[in-house]
């Protein structure tokens, strides 16, 4: 409770000290409060706060479970043997849209200042199914590939899966109580080789079972999403059917997707003298999952073990590293934690996380607190911390702060009806709704996406221009 108790003061003490030199440099809007919970668009987070505290650390740590892998290849023989990502893009199914084919209310959700390099939106009938939700966003080294991770949210589809052809399986075709989509999480795995013609494959992504006779679904938020060589680490919730209820990262082998040989079953596992996988034709088994090791995470505040928000992969550390940040309950407004796990760069371990002692733990390499609330992904590139800040009005941009322990800076962009008043020029130039960031150093671009019906689209803003705009 004493250490509950200090890092609260020392957050306030922070604020306070946010808000007067907010104060300061806004004489002319003396009167207007600015607040560091306040929406993205006036207020500065200010500068990172560097977390030094051992307990702090401790609750940041991973405990390292790898899949058995005797057991892995007897499934995968099972099912006629693993492939690569390269199988999967030629079997694509779905077209995304070009910019000048999306909505306008897609469109609505672009960033003001600086603009969209390019941005695609989802086949009309991913675009508006308030069934699965995209969460997160990760390109392979040479932007060829995009993977955008998406979530059921726990209302039955009518189509599930994702099954050759455009029309999708049966209609009418619902879940069993075991194998519901509640909570299911699939990627889509984008072949951008040719910008001008995106297309898609859905893949389902799963966990083998602890005898190694089959596999079950993924139930994740799929907040967010990295891929390091071949290896692709993902948020998620792991099956309730092991007892696995705590927020964890898993890690799946891109070189190791399955593929089920009954694709009009609504089963996830073995099925007769078959393999299913909910319809869909490829799933992408888990070969390792990190997680804490004192359990539960606490997604009320930010004193106890961090539930994770989104996920980003930093090249330009050494070695690299896997940049998070935590995620609350949508009714609290609380300042967030981010930090980094470093990637294990051996051959045998390419794109696992590094760990340390007998119990195979991952710490934390650095760490910070942010005053920005409402975080939705975070980016690190070169030393600097780029931040996604929620707008607290649904219908606003958001705004993405670089930050260090210095201070913060933020495009600016034309004033909105809320600073007319004031005379303050709007932060809040961002995209709207967005969920995750992923650079791409091949282009240089900085990926995102945004999740709400019927606004959702994909886009890629230079961080050049990112930098050249910030004040």
């Amino acid at each position: 409770m004493k250490h509950r108790g200090r890092h609260r003061r020392r957050r306030r003490g922070r604020a306070l000290r946010a808000s007067l030199a907010g104060t300061a440099l806004a004489l002319t809007a003396a009167a207007t409060l600015i607040s560091t919970s306040q929406a993205a668009g006036g207020a500065t987070p200010g500068a990172l706060s560097s977390i030094t505290s051992a307990d702090e650390l401790r609750g940041l740590q991973l405990r390292e479970t790898l899949t058995d892998t005797t057991e892995l290849r007897t499934l995968s023989h099972a099912m006629g043997g693993g492939v690569g990502v390269d199988e999967v893009l030629r079997s694509a199914n779905h077209a995304m849209r070009g910019e000048g084919d999306c909505f306008a209310t897609e469109k609505d959700n672009l960033p003001v200042e600086p603009v969209a390099a390019r941005a695609y939106c989802w086949e009309p009938g991913d675009a508006v199914d308030d069934k699965w939700v995209p969460r997160s966003v990760t390109t392979s080294r040479n932007n060829q590939v995009i993977a955008a991770g998406w979530t059921h949210t726990g209302v039955e589809s009518d189509t599930p899966g994702d099954t050759t052809g455009a029309g999708g399986p049966p209609a009418g075709v619902t879940g069993a109580a075991d194998t519901d989509d509640e909570g299911l999480a699939r990627v889509a795995f984008v072949d951008a080789a040719d910008p001008t013609d995106l297309r898609y494959r859905w893949v389902l992504l799963v966990v083998p079972t602890a005898d190694g006779q089959g596999f079950e679904g993924l139930r994740s938020r799929l907040g967010g999403m990295v891929w390091y060589e071949d290896k692709l680490i993902v948020t998620a919730r792991g099956p309730e059917s092991r007892g696995e209820r705590d927020d964890s990262l898993y890690v799946f082998d891109l070189a190791r997707f399955l593929r089920p040989d009954v694709t009009d079953s609504d089963v996830i596992g073995k099925t007769g003298d078959g393999w299913s996988a909910h319809h869909y034709r490829y799933a992408l088994p888990a070969v390792a999952a990190y997680r804490p090791p004192a359990g539960g995470c606490d997604a009320r505040d930010n004193d106890g073990v961090p539930c994770f928000g989104s996920l980003s992969l930093d090249r330009t550390s050494t070695p690299p590293t896997v940049v998070a940040s935590e995620r609350f309950r949508p009714s609290r407004e609380e300042p967030a934690r981010i930090w980094r796990y470093a990637l294990d760069t051996t051959a045998e371990r390419t794109g696992m996380l590094t760990t340390t002692g007998r119990e195979s733990v991952a710490v934390a390499t650095e760490a910070y607190e942010t005053e920005a609330a409402g975080v939705r992904g975070v980016l690190a590139h070169k030393g600097d911390w780029y931040v996604d800040q929620a707008a607290g009005k649904r219908d606003r941009h958001g705004t993405l702060w670089r930050q260090d322990e210095e201070g913060a800076e933020a495009a600016r962009c034309a004033q909105d009806k809320a600073d007319e008043t004031s005379g303050l020029q709007s932060y809040a130039c961002w995209g709207r709704h967005t969920a995750s960031l992923s650079y791409s150093p091949e282009t240089g671009e900085v990926w995102t996406l945004t999740d709400p019906i019927p606004e959702r689209v994909l886009y890629a803003v230079r961080l050049s221009d990112v930098d050249s705009a910030l004040s």
